[in-house]
């Protein structure tokens, strides 16, 4: 495998960080398994180090990786660290928000839709990553991948108080009020994320933008499955550089 001209990545040296596009799919539940677990390996060469997924829950569990975990005995977990130049974070992506970390010594990466960043998703792999890497959060980066975005992402109420908010405050950071005719508020994953990451100390952030659902020729997007699009999982990989 080659990597591809379209995928995302950011400008970070010392470590291998990208996000792929639509075209090879990563997702063992959204695919040929024979075909999945080769476009998986093919990840290693890329990397330089294997890549090892998650067993994905919407939740904010943090783990670090371990060698003998492989795609059959995978943790339940939406966020991994690694500090090992062997084994890279691998993150699956459709809609939700994925995350890339790096810190010296150390690189990490989350799987933040709206219950894992209200949960605490990113404060947990940025303490997790911290406490591993023996660093600071002011040393961290953090890029932020594609998601489905604030223009086609509504939510109702239940998500605004998820995140501490009163949904009868209408517009507020992270959500613009939409009647329709109920209440319905259209949420903005990465700007959530931004500001949690912030929060938490995090020195730099970058990354987002790009909406899952919107730019269908490019993307995977679970909604968009809905509407007769192709199934599949993209993935967001980060390993330490050699």
């Amino acid at each position: 495998m080659r990597p591809d001209a379209g995928w995302l990545r950011p400008d970070w040296p010392g470590v291998t960080a990208f996000m792929t596009t639509r075209g090879l799919n990563f997702g063992r539940r959204s695919g040929d398994p024979d075909e999945v677990r080769a476009n998986r390996a093919s990840l290693a060469g890329l990397l330089g180090a294997r890549p090892v997924f998650l067993d994905q829950v919407h939740g904010a569990e943090v783990v670090r990786l371990r060698a003998d975990w492989h795609d059959d005995n995978a943790p339940q977990a939406d966020a991994a660290v690694s500090t090992d130049r062997g084994l890279a974070v691998a993150i699956l992506v459709a809609d939700c928000l994925p995350v890339l970390l790096a810190a010296p010594g150390g690189v990490a990466g989350a799987h933040a839709g709206w219950r894992g960043l209200a949960a605490g998703v990113l404060e947990n792999t940025v303490a997790e990553l911290c406490s591993a890497a023996c660093c600071g959060p002011g040393e961290v980066r953090a890029w932020l991948g594609a998601c489905i975005g604030p223009e086609a992402f509504e939510v109702g109420p239940e998500v605004v108080r998820a995140f501490g908010r009163e949904p009868l405050d209408r517009d507020q950071p992270g959500f613009l009020y939409r009647p329709n005719p109920e209440p319905r508020w259209r949420a903005d994953l990465a700007l959530l994320a931004r500001d949690r990451l912030r929060a938490a100390g995090v020195g730099e952030v970058s990354g987002g933008g790009w909406c899952t659902l919107t730019e269908d020729s490019r993307f995977f997007s679970f909604r968009g499955e809905a509407l007769g699009r192709p199934r599949g999982r993209m993935a967001a990989c980060i390993a330490l550089g050699r």
